[in-house]
Formats: C-alpha cells, structure tokens, sequence
C-alpha cells in the first residue's frame, strides 16, 4: 500500500511540531516547505528529524524544500505559513501581510497538489481559510480551519486543571470565530458523563470561559515573541489523521456554513465529522438563545475580518 504523503507550508515552530507528529504516527512521508530563504532551516529540521527516526522506530520519509512542485499528489496539505502574533498584535492585525501569502500558497497548491485535503492554521484563521477557498476554487469539504479543536482542546485542559480529574474525560466544544469571541458551549461540557456544571461553580465557569477565549493571547505574551506551536500542531494532526485513516472523528473546526446554525457563506467553528470524504457533515444541534446571540456576535467578527479580504 502507498504511503500518504502529507505536505506543510511553513516550516516554523508549528510546521516542525507537525512534522514530527506526523511521522511519530506514520501517518505518511512528510515535505516541509518554506520559502527560498528559509529552505537551509526546512532542510535541517528534515534532516534531524529522519536522524530522530531509528530512536522512535517510524518509516517515513521527511524532506525539506523551497520548490513548490515538491508537493506534488499530497493527501494532506497543513498550511501555517505567515508571520505569527508579536504582543499587543491581535489576528486581525497580521492580515494584510499573511494575505498576500495566502493567495500565493492556494495558487500554488492548487496547481501542484488539487486532490488534497487542506487544514489552514495561518491567522486571522477565519479570513484565511476563506481566502484559500476563494482563491483556490477547492470543494468546501476539502478545506477546513484548525480553530475550534485548538480552542475546544485548551476549555478541556482548563477543565481537567481545575477539577484535577482526567483530560481524557472532559468533553467539550468551542464554537464560533477564532478569536476572543468564540463561543464555549459550557451547558454541553461533561467530565466521564457528569455535567460540568455539577462540578464547578458558576463564577469559577465564567472565569474559565474567559480564560479559554484569550488562551492564544496568555501564550503569545509570557513568550514574549512568537504564538502557541505545540498544542496547534496536534489538533491539526487529530485532523488530518481522522481524514487519512477515515475515522469519522466529530471536531470543533471552522468549515464552510450554507446556512447550519444560521451562518451563510462562512467558515466557523462548528462540530464537524472528518473522514475520507474530508469534512462530511456539520452536527447541527438548537442553541440557546443566549448561546445563538454569542454565535451571531462572532460571526459579525468574523464577516467584518473577511471583509476586509476584499474577496
């Protein structure tokens, strides 16, 4: 059987942390690209990581490149090219310049790599998701934004911290825009089947909620330089697997809407099903009216940023 091949555009701090996840769960062989002058650090990184290979055990093959044909026939294209948040910098922020980028890399993918599944990361996460949609011509199940995984795995975590029970346990979802307007649906949220609610106060709820929706934000200042690349690069490899290995996993991402919930003509974070025919159906479920008002709140957020696409 072939291997899947699985291309990344971006060889930063998520773009390295991808590669290696991806090959620690041989999901398939792995190009990293960068652009021409940061081809040196994409090939070093390949080469550390194959030289990591015999301690961990995992065939694959990883490479390094600046020349775009290089990704040609991927299964998975993970796309994290742009410059990341400085402090003070909110996601709008970065969108002229990781624009400009966007619009070359869906050109690029589109030409060498058209049957692929694309997970986009680069921020604003809404626009740009929208942007390689647009500008690409892709199939809306075969372009999805890794927002409300990363979102939904850091209310989890909070949880899990604050009730000291497993993280495994905890089961929740962030809905709505990538920034600090989405959405956590705490009425939903379980620890082993226990409503949350059960477990932790009203007040101390609220406080997590706020904490969840600037998550991003508490990391890019104590880094002082640079955004989160750790827990990024696993949710979107929870993607890209449940779509190679077709495992009809349900995650909060940020698809295409034609009108689940009320959005038309959007990417937002919403309860997805990935397997192999890339994003095969949105759970639509009623929301509060409470919860509603908040998801149109970010969706205003999210029409405002990809406005300001011109596309």
């Amino acid at each position: 059987m072939a291997k899947h091949k699985i291309a990344l555009i971006g060889g930063g701090q998520i773009g390295g942390n991808l590669a290696l996840l991806a090959a620690q769960k041989e999901l398939g062989d792995v190009v990293i690209f960068d652009i021409p002058k940061a081809e040196g650090m994409v090939k070093g990184k390949a080469l550390d990581l194959m030289q990591l290979r015999p301690h961990d055990g995992h065939d694959v093959t990883i490479t390094g490149t600046s020349d775009y044909s290089d990704i040609s026939g991927s299964d998975v294209i993970i796309i994290t090219a742009g410059i990341p948040r400085k402090p003070g910098m909110d996601r709008e922020d970065l969108l002229g310049i990781n624009l400009g980028i966007m619009k070359d890399v869906a050109s690029n993918v589109k030409q060498y790599a058209p049957d692929a599944f694309v997970i986009v990361i680069s921020n604003p996460l809404d626009a740009m998701v929208y942007a390689f949609h647009k500008v690409s011509g892709f199939a809306k199940n075969k372009v999805v934004g890794m927002a409300g995984a990363l979102d939904s795995g850091r209310f989890r975590a909070f949880i899990a911290m604050e009730t000291g029970y497993s993280v495994q346990d905890v089961t929740c979802m962030v809905l709505g825009g990538h920034g600090d307007t989405m959405v956590p649906i705490t009425r939903l949220a379980t620890v082993g089947g226990v409503p949350v609610t059960a477990l932790i106060s009203p007040e101390r709820l609220k406080e997590i909620e706020d904490r969840t929706r600037v998550a991003g934000g508490e990391i890019v200042k104590l880094f002082g330089n640079g955004s989160a690349f750790y827990a990024p690069a696993q949710s979107a490899i929870e993607m890209a697997e449940s779509y190679l290995r077709d495992k009809k996993r349900v995650i909060p991402c940020a698809s295409l809407c034609e009108g689940e919930f009320g959005v038309d003509g959007y990417f937002i974070g919403v309860p997805s099903v990935i397997g192999s025919g890339g994003v095969e159906k949105v759970l639509e479920f009623t929301l509060t009216d409470d919860e509603q008002a908040e998801l149109n709140n970010t969706l205003d957020a999210v029409k405002k940023t990809v406005g300001e696409t011109g596309l």
